[in-house]
């Protein structure tokens, strides 16, 4: 009667190291989705500034009266498209992603218009307000990108940690999936023809 006993005991002892070690697995991946999710903010909250940023650029531009009123409105509707565009960071999947980084770059692509539309006004090149809005946004623009490096660091430590065995199971039960990444735009591979 104790062998079986023990036995049951070596059971019950097994079972309990075994819960104990599947809370440690996820309690560990629990780390790594935060570890994403605030990487998320902080992306979130640089295209934010971005975004807060442009209102101003536009106001400095719109102080020249010749200035062509078509660019102008295209950055401001990329500017309300790109914020329309919201992610919740449950839902970070890759089509979630391509789907914020197309609306991104619209603003982007506005951005840049604007800019090569302003080397034809150089009392504008020259106003201090809009050199200072400049190079905000120059700084806004690194950060967006050093803050995107960061999290696909987070999610590529993730997405490989949740497909290893045994934190696949783990994964799988406990309902995490892949994350998105940040990739490059379509054609940014090819270097722009330049002529003279």
């Amino acid at each position: 009667m104790k062998k079986k006993n023990r036995t049951w005991i070596y059971i019950a002892l097994g079972v309990v190291l075994l819960v104990i070690w599947g809370i440690n697995i996820y309690n560990g991946l629990v780390v790594k989705e935060e570890a994403i999710n605030g990487q998320w903010a902080n992306v979130e909250a640089s295209y934010q500034r971005r975004a807060e940023l442009i209102p101003n650029l536009v106001n400095t531009v719109k102080g020249y009266a010749d200035f062509e009123q078509e660019t102008l409105t295209q950055v401001i509707e990329a500017r309300a498209k790109a914020t329309s565009v919201s992610i919740h960071p449950s839902n970070l999947s890759p089509q979630a992603i391509a789907q914020f980084e197309q609306a991104q770059q619209g603003v982007s692509s506005a951005l840049s218009r604007l800019l090569v539309t302003v080397e034809r006004y150089p009392e504008l090149k020259a106003n201090q307000n809009f050199l200072e809005l400049q190079a905000q946004l120059e700084g806004t623009e690194n950060r967006i990108s050093v803050e995107r490096r960061k999290y696909n660091g987070f999610v590529k430590d993730f997405n490989a940690t949740i497909r290893r065995i045994p934190k696949s199971t783990i994964a799988k039960m406990a309902g995490l999936e892949q994350r998105g990444y940040f990739e490059s735009a379509e054609g940014t591979d090819v270097a722009p023809e330049v002529v003279f």
